[in-house]
Parts: structure tokens; sequence; C-alpha cells
């Protein structure tokens, strides 16, 4: 996966955001390759691949640091007390979303 077009596809430009650019990448390449059981991604699951970085990045707003730890379970207004829960669906929704394109790549492993 290319770095810059990542960017192009996400709109970005500049560098400000090229470390969280390409840990996305490297996050969706090693998710690729862990459930392929192969060492690069495939050729024919690369477009696969950007939409998982471009979800994983707009998704998670990575990066953006006043942002909550997750969704809003409670709040109060008196003394103003807010509690979260993990949103865990996403995440664990990420690779389920994509599997039916990314099954045809997959190689047994033993």
């Amino acid at each position: 996966m290319e770095l810059e077009k990542l960017k192009q596809l996400l709109g970005i430009t500049g560098t400000d955001q090229d470390a969280l650019l390409q840990f996305c990448i490297d996050s969706v390449t090693e998710t690729i390759t862990d459930y392929c059981h192969v060492d690069t991604i495939p050729g024919g699951a690369m477009n696969t691949a950007y939409r998982m970085a471009m979800d994983l990045y707009r998704h998670e707003n990575i990066g953006d640091t006043g942002l909550s730890p997750g969704v809003v379970a409670s709040q109060s207004m008196g003394d103003v007390s807010i509690s979260y829960r993990e949103d865990s669906t996403y995440t664990q929704s990420l690779l389920k979303n994509y599997r039916a394109q990314l099954s045809r790549y997959r190689k047994l492993s033993w």
C-alpha cells in the first residue's frame, strides 16, 4: 500500500497525518496478511485494503485526542458526570465487513 495514494483517497494534503496514515496502512496490512495467511497483500485485494484503511482512519478518528474513549453510557448535569462504555462493535467488525472479499485469497494454515 502507498501512503500517497491513501492520502489522495482521503483528500489529505501535507505531511501532518503521515504517521497516523502509516499506522492505518500497517494495521490493515497486518490484519489482511494474518487472515489470509500470506506474507503480503494479494494484488487483487489491494482496493479492499485501501477501503479498510480509509474506514479505520475515518471511524476510529485516529490521532484525535479530543474524542471520548467510547460511547456515552450515562451523563449527569449536577456536578457534571459522564460515563463511557467501549464501542467494540466497529473494531470487531472491520474484518467482518471485508471477509467476503478477502476469503478468496485465504490460504490453508496448519
